[in-house]
Protein backbone atom coordinates (compact mmCIF):
# COMPACT_ATOMS: atom_id res chain seq x y z
CA UNK A 1 0.00 0.00 0.00
CA UNK A 2 3.07 2.25 0.86
CA UNK A 3 3.79 2.29 -3.08
CA UNK A 4 0.13 3.17 -4.44
CA UNK A 5 -0.07 5.65 -1.63
CA UNK A 6 3.32 7.31 -3.27
CA UNK A 7 1.52 7.03 -6.52
CA UNK A 8 -0.92 8.88 -5.67
CA UNK A 9 1.20 11.72 -3.96
CA UNK A 10 3.73 11.89 -6.60
CA UNK A 11 1.94 10.91 -10.02
CA UNK A 12 -1.88 12.35 -9.16
CA UNK A 13 -0.51 15.08 -6.79
CA UNK A 14 -3.31 14.19 -4.33
CA UNK A 15 -3.47 15.60 -0.95
CA UNK A 16 -3.20 13.54 2.36
CA UNK A 17 -7.18 13.76 3.23
CA UNK A 18 -7.39 12.43 -0.44
CA UNK A 19 -5.03 9.84 -0.28
CA UNK A 20 -6.26 8.23 3.03
CA UNK A 21 -9.80 8.46 1.35
CA UNK A 22 -8.67 6.03 -1.70
CA UNK A 23 -6.44 3.77 0.48
CA UNK A 24 -9.73 3.64 2.92
CA UNK A 25 -11.40 2.46 -0.40
CA UNK A 26 -9.20 -0.22 -1.19
CA UNK A 27 -9.44 -1.81 2.49
CA UNK A 28 -13.36 -1.74 1.52
CA UNK A 29 -12.76 -4.26 -1.34
CA UNK A 30 -9.77 -6.06 0.40
CA UNK A 31 -12.36 -6.76 3.31
CA UNK A 32 -15.06 -7.69 0.86
CA UNK A 33 -12.49 -9.77 -0.94
CA UNK A 34 -11.22 -11.83 2.04
CA UNK A 35 -8.72 -14.36 0.89
CA UNK A 36 -9.40 -13.55 -2.87
CA UNK A 37 -5.86 -12.81 -4.55
CA UNK A 38 -5.81 -9.82 -6.70
CA UNK A 39 -5.33 -11.77 -9.82
CA UNK A 40 -8.77 -13.29 -9.38
CA UNK A 41 -10.25 -10.13 -8.70
CA UNK A 42 -12.63 -9.64 -12.64
CA UNK A 43 -15.43 -7.37 -13.59
CA UNK A 44 -17.92 -10.28 -12.29
CA UNK A 45 -16.41 -9.55 -8.77
CA UNK A 46 -15.94 -6.10 -8.69
CA UNK A 47 -20.34 -6.61 -9.61
CA UNK A 48 -20.67 -8.43 -6.71
CA UNK A 49 -18.65 -5.86 -4.53
CA UNK A 50 -20.94 -2.99 -5.66
CA UNK A 51 -24.07 -5.08 -4.99
CA UNK A 52 -22.82 -5.61 -1.48
CA UNK A 53 -22.12 -1.57 -1.07
CA UNK A 54 -25.91 -1.09 -2.53
CA UNK A 55 -27.32 -3.55 0.13
CA UNK A 56 -25.64 -1.79 2.80
CA UNK A 57 -27.53 1.37 2.08
CA UNK A 58 -24.32 3.11 1.11
CA UNK A 59 -26.01 6.05 -1.79
CA UNK A 60 -24.91 6.40 -5.17
CA UNK A 61 -22.38 9.30 -4.52
CA UNK A 62 -20.42 7.14 -2.06
CA UNK A 63 -20.63 4.15 -4.32
CA UNK A 64 -18.86 6.27 -7.23
CA UNK A 65 -16.76 8.01 -5.08
CA UNK A 66 -15.62 4.41 -3.76
CA UNK A 67 -15.34 3.23 -7.75
CA UNK A 68 -12.97 6.16 -8.37
CA UNK A 69 -10.37 5.35 -5.58
CA UNK A 70 -10.43 1.38 -6.80
CA UNK A 71 -10.23 2.58 -10.66
CA UNK A 72 -7.03 4.44 -9.56
CA UNK A 73 -5.69 1.59 -7.67
CA UNK A 74 -6.16 -0.98 -10.65
CA UNK A 75 -4.61 1.75 -12.72
CA UNK A 76 -1.34 1.65 -10.78
CA UNK A 77 -1.56 -2.42 -10.16
CA UNK A 78 -1.61 -2.61 -13.96
CA UNK A 79 1.05 -0.47 -14.14
CA UNK A 80 2.99 -2.05 -12.17
CA UNK A 81 1.99 -4.92 -13.82
CA UNK A 82 0.64 -6.65 -10.63
CA UNK A 83 -2.45 -7.51 -12.51
CA UNK A 84 -2.59 -7.85 -16.45
CA UNK A 85 -6.09 -6.59 -16.48
CA UNK A 86 -8.21 -3.97 -15.15
CA UNK A 87 -11.71 -5.62 -13.79
CA UNK A 88 -13.03 -1.74 -13.66
CA UNK A 89 -12.42 -0.57 -17.27
CA UNK A 90 -16.72 -1.68 -18.31
CA UNK A 91 -18.02 -0.96 -14.56
CA UNK A 92 -20.42 2.06 -14.67
CA UNK A 93 -20.09 4.40 -12.41
CA UNK A 94 -23.67 5.15 -10.62
CA UNK A 95 -25.96 7.29 -11.88
CA UNK A 96 -25.66 10.90 -10.21
CA UNK A 97 -28.67 13.39 -9.49
CA UNK A 98 -26.82 16.56 -9.22
CA UNK A 99 -27.65 18.69 -6.14
CA UNK A 100 -27.45 22.30 -6.58
CA UNK A 101 -25.89 23.75 -3.51
CA UNK A 102 -27.71 26.27 -1.37
CA UNK A 103 -26.71 29.70 -1.57
CA UNK A 104 -27.30 32.82 0.25
CA UNK A 105 -28.84 36.19 -1.82
CA UNK A 106 -26.90 39.10 -1.45
CA UNK A 107 -28.39 40.62 0.93
CA UNK A 108 -28.52 37.60 3.32
CA UNK A 109 -24.59 37.41 2.82
CA UNK A 110 -23.79 41.25 3.80
CA UNK A 111 -26.41 40.90 6.76
CA UNK A 112 -24.14 37.63 8.09
CA UNK A 113 -21.04 39.33 7.21
CA UNK A 114 -21.92 42.80 9.67
CA UNK A 115 -23.23 40.48 12.05
CA UNK A 116 -20.34 40.06 13.67
CA UNK A 117 -19.87 41.73 17.26
CA UNK A 118 -17.24 44.70 17.01
CA UNK A 119 -17.40 44.88 20.53
CA UNK A 120 -16.11 41.51 21.62
CA UNK A 121 -12.26 41.24 20.82
CA UNK A 122 -12.37 38.39 18.33
CA UNK A 123 -15.32 40.78 16.34
CA UNK A 124 -12.74 42.19 14.49
CA UNK A 125 -11.25 38.96 13.18
CA UNK A 126 -14.50 37.48 12.39
CA UNK A 127 -15.66 40.00 10.03
CA UNK A 128 -12.44 39.83 8.61
CA UNK A 129 -13.18 36.05 8.04
CA UNK A 130 -16.58 36.59 6.18
CA UNK A 131 -15.24 39.53 4.42
CA UNK A 132 -12.46 37.05 3.08
CA UNK A 133 -14.42 33.88 2.44
CA UNK A 134 -17.09 35.88 0.22
CA UNK A 135 -14.76 38.17 -1.27
CA UNK A 136 -12.26 35.60 -2.59
CA UNK A 137 -14.82 32.23 -2.52
CA UNK A 138 -12.42 30.42 -0.71
CA UNK A 139 -12.66 26.69 0.42
CA UNK A 140 -12.58 26.96 4.61
CA UNK A 141 -9.39 25.05 4.28
CA UNK A 142 -7.55 27.11 1.98
CA UNK A 143 -8.74 30.13 4.61
CA UNK A 144 -7.21 28.52 7.66
CA UNK A 145 -3.85 28.49 5.82
CA UNK A 146 -3.79 31.73 4.17
CA UNK A 147 -0.73 33.34 5.71
CA UNK A 148 0.29 37.11 6.15
CA UNK A 149 3.14 36.46 3.51
CA UNK A 150 0.65 35.32 1.19
CA UNK A 151 -1.58 38.70 0.89
CA UNK A 152 0.22 41.12 -1.89
CA UNK A 153 -2.25 43.98 -0.45
CA UNK A 154 -0.81 46.13 -3.65
CA UNK A 155 -1.96 43.64 -6.18
CA UNK A 156 -5.24 43.06 -3.75
CA UNK A 157 -4.63 39.06 -4.69
CA UNK A 158 -3.63 36.17 -2.13
CA UNK A 159 -1.94 33.20 -2.68
CA UNK A 160 -3.44 30.18 -2.35
CA UNK A 161 -2.35 26.93 -1.38
CA UNK A 162 -5.84 24.76 -3.41
CA UNK A 163 -6.60 20.85 -3.58
CA UNK A 164 -3.47 18.41 -4.43
CA UNK A 165 -1.02 21.68 -2.99
CA UNK A 166 -1.93 23.44 -6.83
CA UNK A 167 -1.26 27.29 -6.48
CA UNK A 168 -3.52 30.03 -7.52
CA UNK A 169 -3.88 33.51 -6.88
CA UNK A 170 -7.21 35.38 -5.99
CA UNK A 171 -8.38 39.13 -6.12
CA UNK A 172 -9.47 40.23 -3.01
CA UNK A 173 -11.62 42.92 -2.55
CA UNK A 174 -10.79 46.60 -0.50
CA UNK A 175 -13.50 45.39 2.12
CA UNK A 176 -11.48 42.82 2.88
CA UNK A 177 -8.38 44.16 2.84
CA UNK A 178 -9.47 46.90 5.12
CA UNK A 179 -11.04 44.59 8.03
CA UNK A 180 -7.76 42.22 7.60
CA UNK A 181 -6.06 45.71 8.25
CA UNK A 182 -8.59 45.99 11.89
CA UNK A 183 -8.16 42.37 12.47
CA UNK A 184 -4.08 42.90 12.37
CA UNK A 185 -4.32 46.22 14.23
CA UNK A 186 -6.81 45.37 17.05
CA UNK A 187 -5.98 41.83 17.63
CA UNK A 188 -3.52 39.95 15.92
CA UNK A 189 -0.79 42.06 16.87
CA UNK A 190 -1.13 42.23 20.76
CA UNK A 191 -1.09 38.36 20.90
CA UNK A 192 1.19 36.29 22.43
CA UNK A 193 2.11 34.06 18.93
CA UNK A 194 2.84 30.71 19.69
CA UNK A 195 5.99 29.12 18.13
CA UNK A 196 4.82 27.97 14.59
CA UNK A 197 2.43 30.16 13.97
CA UNK A 198 3.84 33.28 13.12
CA UNK A 199 3.23 33.47 9.82
CA UNK A 200 -0.69 32.57 9.92
CA UNK A 201 -3.34 35.05 9.18
CA UNK A 202 -6.21 33.97 11.41
CA UNK A 203 -5.59 32.82 14.93
CA UNK A 204 -7.16 31.94 17.96
CA UNK A 205 -6.92 33.93 21.20
CA UNK A 206 -3.82 31.37 22.11
CA UNK A 207 -2.34 32.36 19.25
CA UNK A 208 -2.73 29.81 17.40
CA UNK A 209 -4.47 28.85 13.90
CA UNK A 210 -8.38 28.05 13.98
CA UNK A 211 -10.26 25.12 13.57
CA UNK A 212 -12.66 24.57 10.59
CA UNK A 213 -15.72 23.79 13.56
CA UNK A 214 -14.79 27.57 15.13
CA UNK A 215 -15.50 28.97 11.37
CA UNK A 216 -18.46 26.67 11.38
CA UNK A 217 -19.63 28.13 14.88
CA UNK A 218 -19.09 32.14 13.64
CA UNK A 219 -21.43 31.49 10.84
CA UNK A 220 -23.87 29.62 12.56
CA UNK A 221 -23.90 32.88 15.55
CA UNK A 222 -24.37 35.55 12.78
CA UNK A 223 -27.10 33.49 11.12
CA UNK A 224 -29.16 33.28 14.77
CA UNK A 225 -28.88 36.99 15.12
CA UNK A 226 -30.05 38.22 11.78
CA UNK A 227 -32.59 35.18 11.41
CA UNK A 228 -31.51 33.62 8.82
CA UNK A 229 -32.75 30.10 8.94
CA UNK A 230 -30.82 28.35 6.00
CA UNK A 231 -28.55 25.61 6.78
CA UNK A 232 -25.18 28.16 5.95
CA UNK A 233 -21.90 26.27 6.08
CA UNK A 234 -18.37 28.35 4.61
CA UNK A 235 -18.94 26.41 1.88
CA UNK A 236 -22.46 28.53 1.31
CA UNK A 237 -20.21 31.40 1.16
CA UNK A 238 -17.71 30.07 -1.32
CA UNK A 239 -21.47 28.94 -3.50
CA UNK A 240 -22.69 32.33 -3.11
CA UNK A 241 -19.74 34.27 -4.11
CA UNK A 242 -19.20 31.99 -7.31
CA UNK A 243 -23.18 32.44 -7.73
CA UNK A 244 -23.44 35.97 -7.43
CA UNK A 245 -20.56 36.46 -9.66
CA UNK A 246 -22.18 34.04 -12.56
CA UNK A 247 -25.69 35.76 -12.18
CA UNK A 248 -23.71 39.60 -12.19
CA UNK A 249 -22.26 38.06 -15.99
CA UNK A 250 -18.94 37.17 -15.04
CA UNK A 251 -16.77 35.30 -17.27
CA UNK A 252 -17.15 31.47 -16.17
CA UNK A 253 -13.43 30.88 -17.23
CA UNK A 254 -12.73 33.77 -14.55
CA UNK A 255 -14.64 32.18 -11.94
CA UNK A 256 -13.32 28.50 -12.63
CA UNK A 257 -9.91 29.99 -11.91
CA UNK A 258 -10.65 31.98 -8.87
CA UNK A 259 -12.73 28.69 -7.19
CA UNK A 260 -9.35 26.41 -8.08
CA UNK A 261 -11.51 23.59 -9.88
CA UNK A 262 -9.25 22.01 -12.85
CA UNK A 263 -12.79 21.35 -14.79
CA UNK A 264 -15.15 24.12 -16.31
CA UNK A 265 -17.49 21.20 -15.47
CA UNK A 266 -17.09 22.13 -12.33
CA UNK A 267 -18.02 25.85 -12.37
CA UNK A 268 -20.94 25.12 -14.98
CA UNK A 269 -22.78 24.30 -11.77
CA UNK A 270 -23.55 27.72 -11.40
CA UNK A 271 -24.91 28.07 -14.52
CA UNK A 272 -27.65 25.86 -13.40
CA UNK A 273 -28.23 28.06 -10.67
CA UNK A 274 -28.57 31.12 -12.47
CA UNK A 275 -31.16 29.36 -14.60
CA UNK A 276 -33.02 28.10 -11.65
CA UNK A 277 -33.10 31.50 -10.58
CA UNK A 278 -34.73 33.09 -13.85
CA UNK A 279 -37.03 30.06 -13.69
CA UNK A 280 -38.34 31.23 -10.24
CA UNK A 281 -38.83 34.79 -11.10
CA UNK A 282 -40.44 34.10 -14.26
CA UNK A 283 -43.11 31.99 -12.78
CA UNK A 284 -43.48 34.35 -9.80
CA UNK A 285 -44.22 37.07 -11.70
CA UNK A 286 -45.15 36.58 -15.65
CA UNK A 287 -48.91 36.83 -16.11
CA UNK A 288 -49.41 33.44 -18.40
CA UNK A 289 -46.49 31.79 -17.40
CA UNK A 290 -48.32 29.10 -15.19
CA UNK A 291 -51.30 27.11 -16.07
CA UNK A 292 -54.93 29.06 -15.17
Amino acid sequence: MKGFDAYLRLEKSLSKNSREAYLNDVHKLAKFADTTPLASIDHRFITSFLSNLNEAGLEASSQARILSGLKSFFSYLVMEQVVHQDPLEFIEMPKLARKLPDVLSVEETVAIIEACDLSKPEGTRNRAILETLYSCGLRVSELLELKLSTIHVHDQVIRVIGKGDKERFVPIGEHALVWINHYLEHMRNHLKIASGFEDYLFLNRRGKKLSRMMILLIIQENCKQVGVSKQVSPHTFRHSFATHLVEAGADLRAVQEMLGHSSITTTEIYTHLNKAKLREEIELFHPRYGAH
